[in-house]
């Protein structure tokens, strides 16, 4: 078996963007998880995408209690043979891969947000790490991003962080 995977974080909807670009939505119609880190801002978006295909998410630090009362803060998951962990904030990025190590001891896959900054690392223990950056507020990236990937017979595979061409 092969599920397939969207990863997004820090959408900030309505704050940031007025709604997700539309490569975000068409890719969130192609997939069967949707997994996002946290920082939705408003439950408008929640609805949304869940509307569109399964969610898998996490509150951040800008969403308020509407979707605390919705979301967990650590979202757990086991995908064909994946032990998947989702959380907002993982903390600075120098030295990152020990405290996940410790954090996360039972999971392959961690999902992370908060910084904007697409991220993808293996940490000493295995653990793979992936931030998918932000699909609306690229601070001070380049571009504004989205991961999408594969999880099949305990792997991670075919992971790609997709840039949102500016209109």
């Amino acid at each position: 078996m092969v599920t397939r995977l969207l990863l997004v974080a820090d959408t900030h909807v309505p704050k940031r963007a007025r709604a997700l670009p539309d490569a975000v939505r068409r890719t969130a119609s192609d997939v069967d998880l949707i997994v996002h880190a946290g920082d939705w801002v408003t439950g408008d978006l929640l609805d949304e995408l869940s509307a569109l295909g399964t969610v898998c998410g996490v509150w951040g630090n800008n969403d308020g209690e509407d979707l605390r009362s919705r979301l967990p803060e650590i979202a757990r998951a086991d995908i064909d043979g994946v032990r998947v962990a989702v959380v907002h904030e993982t903390g600075a990025a120098t030295g990152r891969e020990k405290r996940m190590d410790t954090a996360f001891p039972d999971t392959d896959l961690l999902v992370f947000g908060h910084s904007h900054i697409p991220w993808d690392t293996v940490t000493p223990n295995g653990l793979r790490l992936l931030n998918p950056g932000s699909p609306t507020d690229r601070r001070r990236q380049p571009v504004c991003t989205f991961m999408t990937l594969t999880l099949a017979e305990g792997d991670v595979r075919d992971v790609v962080l997709h840039e949102i061409s500016r209109a």
